[in-house]
């Protein structure tokens, strides 16, 4: 890599990752890693990309990075820093290829991201650029409303879709979804938790009714449901017979 190229990763990092930092000095090796987050970190790409193309951030990272089965891995390992897991495991979460996984775990454990300890992969938390790398990976927003809403109208007639803990950054929740729906086929959601999983590197916890079982337990003020509603969320699908007015009326 040229001193100019290096220059101008030097200058891309310190004014999009890291403001507030004073200048970075990094050494050749780094530029490996960093090459990967040189076009990301422009903002006015990656507006131009989501505005005009509606393009989700874990496909622009994907492009990135150099491919979706990396930044899946990646996200498993930061959101999970200080959980170790086996080769078999990491594929069951993230949902990669196993030969695809083998040539990521070899690239992330050759620049540091990652190291084994006896037969099990952890995330190396002294690694330089985790903080970057956390705003990038898992401060983007994973998927957009429409794409959410489309995945759940497959499994039924969906009524109700509401977001919350990993959705919109608050571990404080129960739930990260409440999905309400008529003649809902358990086995299709399931399917798409699974890949939402793998996308977004976490396990996630959800809860299916029915509509009429819905109102019944809001009438009943029952306590899941009503901790559900109490505590910050956000409602991306509302039938009309489940407006906010109907809700409140109960």
């Amino acid at each position: 890599m040229s001193i100019k190229e290096q220059t101008e990763f030097s200058c891309v990092i310190d004014a999009e990752l890291n403001p507030s930092a004073h200048r970075l000095q990094l050494t050749s090796s780094d530029y490996f890693f960093i090459s990967y987050l040189k076009y990301f970190v422009k903002p006015k790409i990656c507006t131009f990309l989501k505005r005009k193309y509606n393009i989700y951030a874990m496909e622009i990272l994907g492009k990135i990075l150099g491919s979706q089965a990396r930044v899946k891995v990646m996200r498993l390992f930061l959101l999970n820093s200080k959980k170790g897991f086996a080769r078999k495991e990491i594929i069951q979460r993230s949902r990669v290829n196993p030969s695809a996984l083998d040539r990521e775990i070899k690239l992330l454990a050759s620049v540091g991201f990652i190291k084994k300890h006896n037969d099990a992969w952890f995330f190396e938390t002294t690694f330089r650029y985790k903080a970057e790398l956390e705003r990038l990976l898992i401060g983007a927003e994973s998927l957009d409303e429409k794409t959410l809403i489309d995945k759940f109208k497959k499994a039924g007639k969906l009524k109700f879709l509401l977001l919350s803990r990993n959705f919109i950054k608050n571990k404080d929740t129960r739930v990260d979804l409440l999905i309400v729906g008529d003649q809902l086929k358990r086995g299709k959601i399931e399917e798409e938790i699974n890949k939402l999983e793998a996308e977004m590197g976490t396990e996630l916890v959800y809860v299916v009714f029915d509509t009429k079982e819905f109102l019944y337990r809001i009438n009943m003020y029952d306590k899941l449901v009503r901790d559900i509603l109490d505590y910050p969320h956000k409602v991306i699908l509302q039938a009309k017979e489940l407006s906010t007015q109907t809700l409140r009326k109960l």
